[in-house]
């Protein structure tokens, strides 16, 4: 059964973190997170829609190195992932529903409050100023904020960018909630990678299956977006690419539950719908991304082309194969795999060796494991792991669907 019309998005401001480990963030956000999980619940109250929700989370500096992105991919994708990690933690202990019909779907984007670099950043995420945030199209049904001293002067700060008609809209659907912890970080946010390159990636690749998009997908995703460098310097007006190889329906016959698997047309869409949702914060006067549906013969001929600005594109490739275009496309600069399977990274340089081409730097992003998450927070993992497997997805919509 098709979902029903979705309603304005939500968001959520979160003030900087002490610090990137999983104990110091539930310490900060899990009561905060409680509650704005709690009330979209319970304004859902089991209609057949999901609630969208941005999670904004400010990391100071964070716009303001030139480094490559490959020098704090470590650290932020661990960031990135504790957070998910949270939310997940928050509602399967609350029986909260994420993504799926009658749940709700979490955007988590990086937010750099610092004026002097809010002027001079492109809109495009999942790393923006705060000021880019408030002249974005978006309009939420209500902002949320931390109830803390950190937590209201990020408000402030928002509130300062926003148009007077934003302003006035807002006034009486802004909401505080508790939690928060006042106090500068204990560690340092960003840690250097010198294990990576300093080379600059404007070609990004990766690969899945994304069927019934999931917290461990929008992790993979959005981390893929981090790899991917802004453009500076004599590279102005260089176009860039993420190339996001979806596996085609041929390949997955022999999956568990395969008659409640989602279409590959169903799939790119939903993908793309994401990460346009954690890019792309154009203002409202800008024009909308242009999409074209590509079937030619030969490998990789079958593909979607998104265009979010005329130097950046999605480009969403049927996959026949474990390589795709990462073999077909000298290039393509860097690809992002998970811990499971790093060694496709290997066998994908190797491919390319033979050719001659040069190695892909490979970012590689942590893995949500249900038994770990469960061990340590006390979370029951069969709960946890219906919220991050795509085959437990499947086995619930089964179960719905014969009662």
């Amino acid at each position: 059964m098709p979902l029903d019309p979705l309603p304005q998005p939500y968001a959520l401001l979160l003030p900087s973190p002490p610090s990137g480990s999983f104990n110091d963030l539930r310490a900060a956000y899990e009561q905060s997170l409680s509650t704005v999980y709690l009330k979209l619940s319970q304004a859902l109250n089991g209609a057949n829609t999901v609630a969208l929700l941005d999670i904004a989370i400010d990391i100071p500096g964070l716009l303001s190195s030139a480094i490559p992105r490959s020098k704090v991919f470590a650290s932020l994708q661990r960031l990135l992932a504790n957070i998910y990690k949270l939310v997940c933690t928050v509602c399967a202990s609350r029986n909260i529903e994420l993504d799926g019909p009658t749940g709700i779907d979490t955007r988590v984007i990086f937010v750099d409050d610092d004026p002097a670099h809010s002027s001079t950043v492109p809109d495009l995420g999942p790393i923006i100023s705060l000021e880019v945030l408030a002249a974005s199209a978006r309009k939420w049904d209500s902002v949320f904020y931390v109830d803390s001293t950190a937590g209201k002067a990020l408000l402030e700060d928002f509130t300062s960018h926003l148009s007077p008609l934003a302003q006035t809209r807002y006034s009486a659907n802004t909401h505080a909630v508790p939690g928060g912890q006042d106090g500068t970080s204990s560690e340092p946010l960003l840690g250097s990678d010198d294990g990576q390159s300093q080379s600059l990636n404007y070609s990004v690749a990766v690969g899945g299956t994304f069927d019934h998009l999931h917290i461990g997908h929008k992790l993979l995703l959005t981390a893929t977006a981090l790899a991917l460098d802004s453009v500076q310097g004599p590279d102005l007006g260089k176009e860039r690419l993420i190339t996001i190889g979806v596996t085609g329906d041929a390949l997955l016959v022999n999956k568990k539950y395969v008659e409640y698997l989602e279409g590959w047309d169903e799939r790119v869409q939903n993908t793309a719908s994401f990460l346009a949702a954690v890019m792309d914060f154009s203002p409202a006067e800008s024009s909308a991304p242009s999409t074209e549906w590509v079937s030619d013969p030969g490998p990789n001929g079958k593909y979607v082309l998104m265009k979010l600005r005329p130097d950046l594109s999605l480009k969403f490739v049927q996959l026949s194969d474990p390589c795709g275009p990462t073999v077909t496309d000298e290039s393509i600069d860097a690809l992002v795999v998970s811990a499971e399977t790093r060694g496709g990274g290997k066998l994908i340089n190797d491919e390319r060796a033979k050719k001659g081409w040069k190695a892909l730097e490979v970012f590689e992003v942590d893995v949500l494991l249900s038994g770990e998450v469960a061990a340590a927070t006390g979370v029951d993992s069969k709960s946890f792991g219906s919220k991050i497997s795509s085959t437990d997805i499947r086995r619930h919509r089964m179960e719905l669907a014969r009662r």
